[in-house]
């Protein structure tokens, strides 16, 4: 039987075929460095590559993959080993079948064929023949050596996947091609390809079947297969996911996703439609066995897939993301606590991610950053957000006022800030630039808070700018609107919350409180006018009082701000001690505040964030 017919064969079989898992992983678990070209152990550690080939044969793979995943002409030449194509392609093969004939067993080899790691024209400088080229010289190897079957695996670029199939076509026409792409955690690839456009585009270039892979965990795989299942339903697919999304703890790479889960993925996933299953990045044999063990414990006739529906092509609908962190925390009725820090002045952000790495250790949920307080001139904050969530990861709220802002750089700055990963966003009025260090600069806005929450949660969020027109595919921002628990004016402000509600605001942040029987008085007066209490998780403002002159100021200066006669007699009675006064007053309102706060917003005053990371700190210790 040829090697096509041999593949093809199986596939017909009841059950899906089994593949194995992460050779990648394997190898750093014995040592072997992610800088060290794994193809080469080809050569040099043959039976370090055969044992886990046999590890994987064991667990109940039916097709193992040659360890040649890097070994194109472009990769290889990072290590000088660009003219050793063949010779490592070779011995792939040839160490694949040596472990499959000593089984015993019916295994198939596939000949594993990644990515170039360069760009494609036209974002790159390598021109398609050239990549067509490559691809072809390393499967004319793979061919000649005796390979059942190429998957073509991990690609980001659809060009490049196409490239690679008709070079396998041209060169290896007998040879069966699975196509694999992997996509990014908004279900998109890097390019910004939707899984329809993807499984299209494969399906059009000639592939035998259509693949998932990497990407995130079984979860997001699958939600990726049913909807390139729905693009093609014609077609045969292949789902090979990721651990889940790797972390690095300690200096090692580690992956969440247990062996007994992806056991129970493997029957959702062949329910689904999938006809080759296996593994990527942070699989085991131990994944692969669980899976083994769940096909071929499973009656064929019990599991039948699902047919896709037929609906009209969507590929631009795709699901946004998963809620935020923040979103998730609130939904699940936790106390969450926020905390303010402002941007630099200058260029240095030492002191700020000491002071976000201090919140983040002392339990703070996520660091809000202000965008020029006071009109002061200060460092831009989504580059902030997006440090201090890569540096300290700890998911950020971004604070974005409507002042000073056109409808061009506000979309600009959304779409800028979603690029960069923030997705929490706090929408205010922001403060006039006549009290900051430039009074003289352009003060104009084309959208009030509810109209920019309406813009976001009605417009981006579905997918669309502020003229209809389709900006790609939807963001997922999680929108905080501003209150006053003590207005001057509670009708009004009652009016301006409507207004929020009904734009799509998710939460609320308050400004600073220091009675909370009159914050609760005033909510209660919102419960009246809404017919209900508020709907969306409210979190409290809390300002510690630094000192007593630190508290007159902001009674007599500060609108919005009325501090009770008694706290600023406790201020003024603690003299020098007046810090130690202000966290002790800021933990008592915090207690009271629980009663109808789902969290608090402190805002650290002089930047005293040890003072902040205190007052969190006994916030939890009573959790």
């Amino acid at each position: 039987m040829t090697p096509a017919n041999r593949f093809l064969t199986a596939l017909q079989s009841p059950r899906p075929l089994l593949s194995d898992g992460a050779m990648g992983t394997m190898l750093h678990q014995r040592g072997i460095t992610f800088e060290d070209c794994f193809d080469r152990l080809n050569l040099t550690q043959p039976a370090v590559v055969a044992e886990v080939h046999r590890e994987y044969i064991e667990a109940g793979s039916n097709i193992i993959q040659t360890n040649t995943f890097g070994a194109n002409r472009f990769k290889l030449a990072r290590h000088g080993l660009e003219d050793k194509v063949a010779e490592i392609n070779r011995a792939g093969v040839e160490l694949a079948r040596r472990v499959a004939l000593a089984s015993f067993k019916d295994v198939l080899i596939a000949g594993d064929v990644g990515p170039l790691g360069v760009r494609l024209a036209p974002f790159g400088r390598v021109q398609p023949e050239e990549a067509r080229a490559a691809f072809a010289e390393q499967i004319a190897v793979l061919a000649e050596s005796g390979v059942d079957l190429l998957i073509i695996e991990t690609m980001t670029d659809l060009y490049e996947v196409v490239e690679a199939i008709q070079a396998a076509r041209e060169t290896a026409p007998q040879l069966p091609v699975v196509a694999s792409m992997t996509f990014t955690r908004d279900d998109r690839t890097l390019l910004g390809d939707s899984p329809a456009k993807v499984a299209r585009g494969i399906h059009a270039a000639g592939a035998d079947l259509i693949g998932v892979n990497c990407s995130g965990g079984p979860h997001q795989i699958l939600r990726i297969l049913k909807q390139m299942r729905q693009a093609v339903p014609e077609a045969t697919f292949s789902v090979m996911p990721n651990a889940g999304w790797p972390e690095q703890v300690g200096g090692r790479i580690m992956y969440a996703a247990a062996p007994e889960y992806f056991g129970e993925y493997a029957l959702a996933f062949w329910e689904a439609g999938a006809r080759l299953i296996g593994g990527c990045c942070g699989t085991t044999p131990q994944h692969i066995q669980f899976m083994a063990q769940a096909i071929q414990s499973a009656d064929p006739a019990g599991i039948q897939p699902q047919e896709p529906a037929v609906v009209a092509h969507k590929e631009e609908t795709a699901p946004a993301e998963q809620p935020t962190q923040l979103a998730q925390k609130l939904a699940a009725g936790r106390f969450v606590v926020a905390v303010e820090m402002d941007p630099p002045r200058g260029l240095s952000t030492h002191k700020l991610v000491a002071g976000a790495s201090l919140l983040a250790e002392a339990g703070a949920d996520v660091i809000n950053v202000a965008d020029s307080p006071m009109a002061r001139m200060r460092m831009s904050p989504w580059a902030v957000c997006s440090l201090l969530q890569r540096r300290v990861n700890v998911e950020t709220v971004l604070h974005f006022p409507t002042r000073g802002r056109n409808l061009l750089r506000v979309q600009g700055d959304l779409l800028a800030a979603h690029a960069l990963d923030v997705r929490n966003v706090f929408v205010v009025m922001g403060d006039p630039t006549a009290i900051g260090d430039y009074p003289n600069a352009n003060d104009n806005y084309d959208l009030v808070p509810s109209g920019l929450i309406k813009l976001i949660k009605q417009g981006f969020n579905a997918g669309l700018d502020h003229s209809g027109a389709d900006i790609g595919q939807p963001t997922s921002f999680f929108v905080g609107c501003a209150l006053n628990l003590a207005p001057a004016d509670p009708e009004s402000e009652i009016k301006n919350l409507r207004r929020k509600l009904k734009a799509g605001a998710d939460f609320v942040l308050t400004q600073p409180t220091y009675n909370p029987a009159e914050a609760r008085s005033f909510l209660q007066k919102v419960e009246a006018d809404l017919g209900q209490p508020l709907p969306i998780p409210l979190l409290a403002g809390i300002l510690p009082l630094a000192s007593n002159r630190h508290a007159n100021f902001l009674h007599q200066e500060v609108p919005g701000i009325i501090i009770p006669d008694e706290i600023r007699a406790r201020m003024d009675k603690a003299g020098d001690k007046g810090a130690r006064q202000g966290i002790q007053i800021a933990i008592e309102l915090i207690k009271e505040l629980r009663d109808f706060a789902q969290g608090v917003y402190i805002m650290p005053a002089f930047n005293h964030f040890d003072y902040a990371a205190e007052i969190i700190e006994a916030i939890r210790s009573v959790e």
